[in-house]
């Protein structure tokens, strides 16, 4: 799967708290366009959280089109979110839609693109984006060597992709569900 350039995106879940963050920078080519963007956002009345990397316009279509499979299923974030990966994959004009998704409940945790990929990471953390192995490494390492919490380690994780990407920066927006 081929990871999107221009960000960093980590969603962590531990104990009863799930937390996704990502850093702000938007990069045009090698240009740092704006270095504070929110790319991250609470959906369905607060209760699922989605971050995303790639085109910004194309993301802000999907955050919608999964917003309105929210609403369709009740909720449910497993059936939302495969009915938007297949429309994704089989719309004319979505399957051009550049960027990917994580989005996260309190019980799930999916990476979702437009091949039709509805993941489920087999540990509690999924990243995406140029910075998103950095990150995913660092969230790995905390949470088998530290109390941390998941906001906690969302945020060391962006803060240490940041010092190695070129396309991440340390404008950190976090979201949480849970205590």
């Amino acid at each position: 799967m081929e990871q999107l350039r221009g960000t960093t995106i980590i969603c962590v879940r531990r104990d009863n708290q799930t937390a996704i963050g990502g850093d702000g920078q938007v990069s045009l080519g090698n240009t740092v366009i704006k270095s504070n963007a929110k790319k991250i956002r609470k959906l369905y009345n607060d209760k699922v959280v989605v971050g995303f990397a790639g085109a910004t316009a194309d993301a802000f279509t999907l955050f919608e089109k999964l917003e309105d499979k929210l609403n369709e299923y009740a909720g449910n974030l497993t059936r939302a979110s495969v009915e938007l990966a297949k429309e994704w994959r089989t719309d004319k004009v979505l399957r051009r839609l550049e960027a990917m998704l994580i989005a996260a409940d309190k019980e799930s945790i999916y990476l979702i693109s437009g091949n039709g990929d509805v993941l489920s990471p087999d540990e509690d953390v999924c990243a995406i984006g140029s910075g998103g192995n950095y990150a995913l490494s660092a969230a790995k390492a905390l949470i088998g060597f530290t109390q941390l919490d998941a906001e906690s380690i969302v945020r060391e994780s962006l803060k240490i992709a940041a010092q190695i990407c070129i396309y991440t920066n340390d404008s950190i927006t976090v979201e949480t569900l849970g205590e």
